[in-house]
């Protein structure tokens, strides 16, 4: 493993101090299904991932910056490197605990709020209720601490925690899921993920 937390942060951030910038800047990479990112990712960071399962970089939990890079190798990038396959959910539990433990301690009150979101999104993927209702929370906060300007990038984050949510509370899991993971959708789950944006 070659990675450090600072190369992987670079990677996923870039060097711009701006969120508005950065934000847009980066949509790309964060957002878009893109074979050639998604290899990138696998070739670069696979073995950091492996690392953190193992327990073997767990002193990266020292330092806010180091806990979100965590999160980034167990929650974004599973989704990028096992695109498609059950392991792209593997890592969600480890990117849960570590996001708890950083909100336990404060720490996201140190990284800027860009950052942020990407140590609240374990809660928003999560498939319990109650940690749904917790990154409409968190998302909610985070809104109202950004500056004027740049509260439409923020909002955007707060409507996709709602939707999240919503899928959530009907049908208790998110259908989008289910082919992936080898689960049974129901009718009315069928149906819905026939509708636009049903996945995510």
């Amino acid at each position: 493993m070659t990675e450090t937390s600072e190369s992987i942060l670079a990677f996923w951030f870039g060097t711009g101090k701006d969120d508005t910038a950065v934000a847009r800047a980066q949509t790309k990479l964060w957002w878009a299904k893109d074979e050639h990112t998604d290899q990138e990712i696998h070739r670069r960071f696979e073995s950091s991932t492996e690392a953190l399962g193992r327990g073997e970089i767990d002193d990266w939990a020292a330092t806010p910056r180091g806990l979100l890079a965590m999160v980034l190798l167990a929650d974004q990038f599973p989704r990028n490197m096992y695109r498609g396959l059950p392991e792209s959910f593997a890592f969600d539990p480890l990117a849960l605990r570590w996001s708890m433990h950083a909100l336990e301690r404060g720490m996201d009150g140190s990284l800027r709020p860009i950052e942020r979101v990407f140590l609240y999104l374990p809660f928003e993927h999560s498939e319990s209720l109650a940690d749904q209702q917790r990154a409409v929370f968190l998302f909610e906060q985070l809104l109202k601490d950004v500056p004027e300007e740049q509260r439409d990038i923020f909002a955007g984050f707060v409507d996709f925690a709602i939707r999240h949510r919503d899928v959530i509370e009907r049908f208790g899991r998110f259908p989008h899921r289910n082919r992936i993971l080898g689960r049974e959708s129901t009718a009315e789950e069928t149906a819905f993920l026939k509708q636009p944006g049903s996945s995510f």
